[in-house]
């Protein structure tokens, strides 16, 4: 018997940027970004599954969505590794909710990435972003449809010295939530992108405490501060939620600006 076609409804009055009942799977949630979303979702009314490589951070992220009353799940997967992505998506069933956070970055000159830092990077920023979306959205496009919110940077729209692979990773980024989100609209699936600035996160804490770097990332941002966490998670939560019925394939910057110049 084939699948019964996925039908647009209208969305309810009322119901905005709420996601109670909905379910919801971030990577990378065991720090930074992606654990930020993960509360974020949690707070707006979702259960959360915390996926990442370390049960330690994903058990205390589980344990703060479950104070906020809803439940707090975890997969201990490395997103980069195929067979562990499709076995762990298939053993949590059907999701609502897909934010893909995990990332790296490793800046150099050009002329000195080698081999091993360019696959490090294309493995998760590209091919873990893909493999998890691919997973999740395998059990959404039989079901009521879902979102997808793929974590971006402003480097997926400008460029930056030392940064050419980070640069190119995120370019990749915003390409394929176009194509998905062209491809996969008629599921009844939205795929769109965050594309933030600089935050103050585990990830970048190492760069911003050069202060000559930092100074210099301050003075490209016109609203004169860093992004936060909870910046970026807001426009997660804005993206993922029925206010954003009628959005796919964008990419929206929080940058203060950076990209506006």
């Amino acid at each position: 018997m084939s699948a019964q076609p996925w039908v647009p409804s209208e969305p309810e009055p009322g119901v905005g940027f709420r996601l109670d009942g909905m379910r919801a799977v971030v990577t990378g949630a065991g720090r930074g970004i992606g654990r930020g979303c993960a509360l974020a979702l949690a707070s707006a009314g979702a259960d959360v599954v915390a996926v990442s490589r370390t049960q330690a951070e994903l058990e205390a992220v589980a344990a703060a969505v479950r104070r906020r009353g809803r439940r707090g799940e975890t997969l201990v997967c490395d997103v980069t590794d195929p067979r562990a992505v499709e076995a762990g998506f298939q053993a949590l069933g059907a999701v609502d909710v897909l934010v893909t956070s995990a990332g790296a970055n490793v800046p150099q000159a050009f002329l000195d990435v080698g081999a091993a830092q360019l696959d490090e990077l294309l493995a998760v920023n590209v091919k873990g972003t893909f493999l998890a979306a691919q997973a999740a959205v395998r059990g959404m496009v039989g079901g009521a449809g879902g979102a997808v919110v793929m974590v971006s940077s402003q480097m997926g729209h400008v460029g930056a010295p030392r940064r050419s692979v980070y640069c190119a990773t995120k370019h990749a980024i915003e390409g394929l939530t176009r194509a998905l989100a062209v491809e996969l609209a008629p599921r009844g699936v939205r795929v769109n992108a965050v594309a933030p600035t600089f935050v103050d996160t585990p990830m970048t804490r190492p760069f911003l405490a050069d202060p000559s770097f930092r100074a210099g990332v301050l003075e490209r941002i016109p609203l004169g501060r860093l992004g936060s966490v909870e910046d970026v998670a807001a426009a997660v939560v804005f993206l993922a939620s029925p206010a954003a019925a009628l959005v796919t394939g964008a990419s929206l910057l929080v940058d203060g600006g950076w990209t506006a110049q």
